[in-house]
């Protein structure tokens, strides 16, 4: 393969399933700017490697390895942080995420999630927005909401929950459609 076409295919490939690598890397490392730094690592790696890949195999499984593997690493180096999980439910969640079918459930439950989101009141978008995407700790949260940080906690979690049921019932409403 000319050198040229291996970066295309590489590029194809590695957008193609960049949604869901870093869907799994989140599922493993909960900082948003820690697994975007191991993600990056990744790719790195999976270039490096590209060579050794199998057309016609699944990218997102051998991808998905190297991902799990650049995970184990970072998680070693920081091995004395105790809110970090163990290798053994890392591996769980490897084997799940990696499943074939996960693609078309990850796709709905996205979608799902989305509108369950924007059926949220603005305030409760905004704290979301805060605390997931800003990734903003609780003492920067009370600051900007003027709320106890117990009121934050108990907050988040009703919107969690609240969350979670409304993509289960979109998800089971939606399954029973398919029928």
């Amino acid at each position: 393969m000319a050198e040229s076409q291996k970066v295309l295919e590489f590029v194809r490939l590695l957008t193609s399933h960049e949604v869901r690598l870093r869907a799994f890397a989140l599922s493993m490392i909960p900082n948003f700017a820690d697994a975007e730094d191991v993600l990056q690592q990744a790719n790195v790696v999976l270039w490096e490697r590209f060579d050794q890949f199998q057309p016609g195999t699944s990218f997102m499984h051998w991808a998905g390895r190297v991902v799990y593997l650049e995970t184990l690493q970072y998680l070693r180096k920081k091995r004395n942080d105790k809110n970090q999980f163990g290798e053994a439910f890392l591996k769980n969640v490897a084997g799940v995420a990696l499943q074939e079918d996960v693609d078309e459930r990850l796709n709905t439950r996205i979608l799902a999630l989305g509108e369950c989101v924007s059926k949220l009141k603005p305030g409760q978008r905004d704290m979301l927005r805060a605390r997931y995407y800003e990734d903003r700790s609780i003492e920067q949260m009370q600051q900007l909401f003027h709320r106890s940080a117990e009121a934050i906690y108990q907050t988040l979690s009703r919107i969690r929950r609240a969350l979670h049921d409304c993509v289960n019932l979109k998800v089971e409403l939606e399954a029973v459609d398919d029928r």
